[in-house]
């Protein structure tokens, strides 16, 4: 039991100082032609528009500002590459679902995530955000069937966590978990995080660092 608590320990201290080096800005693009190189392992942060994918990427990289966070959804518009300690690279798509958006935008922008998701080689592991206010959409649902087909591994991740009560939570984790076991490429350990609260980023750190390693 010591061995594996040490284990433990040792791991979760190595992701948080991955998390806690430099991350920086290297490449923003809304065009899947003019990709950056695929030189590491890529995180692909993915979800609704206004979900939250800005908000957790500053959380676990401890910053205010590196990913633009936006109040206004379908602000962002091309894909943004972040490199985490020369070992990992973190890609923030433009959300999805924003209604207000133009058909043809909404199209342009939809391609443009499917394209990257579908052919990028270097992709290790697609995280899927989740509002845990409103639980898995039928747009949610499109991506990860996208995601099985491409058998790219992604995994849930409920975000704004601590708007919910514990017991709206635990069900919430229960109705996403039997989402989740209804698809191939889906990662069995669902997150459920709060950027603003700081909730559920050590886990995440421990399952994305664990990829920097392959």
């Amino acid at each position: 039991m010591t061995r594996e608590k040490d284990d433990a320990t040792e791991k979760l201290a190595v992701a948080r100082k991955l998390f806690a080096g430099p991350c920086d800005f290297v490449w923003g693009t809304g065009d899947i032609e003019s990709l950056p190189p695929q030189s590491l392992p890529e995180i692909a942060f993915v979800g609704r528009s206004n979900v939250g994918k800005s908000s957790l990427i500053n959380a676990l990289t401890n910053r205010k500002t590196l990913a633009r966070v936006s109040h206004t959804p379908g602000r962002t518009r091309e894909i943004n590459f972040f490199k985490l300690g020369e070992r990992l690279m973190l890609a923030d798509l433009p959300g999805y679902g924003y209604a207000k958006a133009s058909k043809a935008m909404a199209a342009e922008w939809q391609r443009l995530i499917f394209a990257y998701l579908r052919g990028r080689a270097s992709l290790r592991r697609v995280l899927l955000l989740i509002d845990a206010r409103r639980g898995v959409l039928d747009l949610d649902r499109d991506v990860m069937r996208l995601l099985d087909e491409a058998a790219v591994s992604f995994a849930l991740v409920l975000t704004k966590s601590d708007k919910l009560t514990p017991g709206e939570l635990a069900a919430t984790l229960a109705v996403v978990g039997d989402e989740a076991r209804r698809h191939t490429a889906a990662f069995p350990e669902i997150s459920a995080t709060s950027a603003l609260r700081g909730v559920g980023l050590d886990p995440l750190k421990e399952q994305l660092a664990a990829l920097a390693e392959h």
